[in-house]
């Protein structure tokens, strides 16, 4: 009953301290089609890593985050903002505490939007699935336009966009990839239908294994089938560091006679990614821009 008055009380308090900013109402797209928000938010909490990078990208201050984001670059917003749960529990009081006038979540709390709309409007910004890029760059406009920052968020897109055909045509022509995520001693491969699959389709990246299944963690696989592939070039994520478990590093794990004897590892060209980057915050316009920037230095300095 006590947690029912609080949430009753904070929504209240939310409709009144937005009152006077919400002469207008605004249509913003998001990952369950098109929502109707009562004007420009005052006071946004944010449940999704990939939704925190892409409005501090825009800078827009964040008065919410869960209380662990993981990526580094995120670090200032997470010192600065009140920690209101995780990526999947929110904690309801002290979000109601905050008075919103915005939730916005995604991904791992994405389940919770119905709940967090007892406290303030909540939208579910999720990406996910095929045309990660398209869905990624919408998220980045629907940001743009909520908060009234569309002219930074064409800026940001145009310069992505940029560095996105070079790192195109930096990787163009010169062999075939494999996605693996390393956690511990086990190995799972990722396909261009993944998340993390748009490194192939929008790069134009030859997969070196093309019927790789489109499972959420990746199709788990032996270091046999990595030496039958033989990629040109592996790209490595280590969930375990995502995380911050200190479970054997990805480098570890993949050192060993079959990987060996690849020609991807042969001629050193290995790219490691910042895991948490593309893990926990993919779909951020920074978490991607890092990721374009890692692959051309891993590309600039291969074989």
């Amino acid at each position: 009953m006590a947690h029912r008055k609080i949430l009753q009380l904070a929504a209240s308090i939310a409709v009144a301290l937005a009152g006077a900013a919400q002469a207008q109402s605004i249509a913003v797209d998001t990952a369950r089609g098109a929502v109707e928000l009562p004007g420009i938010p005052q006071k946004i909490v944010v449940l999704d890593a990939a939704a925190a990078d892409t409005l501090e990208a825009l800078q827009v201050p964040i008065a919410g985050v869960p209380s662990k984001l993981y990526v580094s670059y995120l670090q200032d917003l997470q010192d600065r903002a009140v920690p209101v749960g995780t990526l999947f529990e929110p904690d309801f009081e002290a979000i109601a505490m905050l008075a919103p006038d915005l939730i916005v979540a995604g991904g791992r709390s994405s389940v919770q939007v119905e709940a967090l709309a007892g406290i303030a409007p909540a939208i579910d910004m999720t990406i996910w699935g095929e045309d990660h890029i398209a869905q990624s760059l919408a998220r980045l406009r629907s940001y743009g336009h909520l908060t009234g920052q569309e002219a930074r968020a064409a800026d940001l897109e145009a310069a992505f966009t940029a560095k996105l055909e070079h790192t195109r045509a930096a990787v163009g022509g010169r062999g075939n990839a494999m996605i693996l995520m390393t956690n511990g001693p086990k190995v799972s491969v990722y396909g261009a239908g993944s998340r993390f699959g748009w490194l192939h389709t929008a790069l134009d990246l030859p997969e070196a294994v093309e019927s790789v299944a489109a499972q959420t963690h990746g199709e788990a696989v032996s270091f046999e089938f990595i030496a039958a592939a033989n990629p040109d070039w592996l790209i490595v994520i280590d969930r375990a560091a995502a995380i911050g478990q200190g479970n054997q590093a990805a480098a570890v794990t993949l050192d060993n006679a079959l990987v060996a004897g690849t020609t991807a590892w042969r001629r050193q060209q290995v790219v490691y990614l910042n895991a948490a980057n593309v893990y926990i915050a993919g779909g951020g316009i920074q978490s991607m821009t890092a990721a374009l920037e890692e692959v051309l230095a891993g590309f600039a300095t291969g074989g």
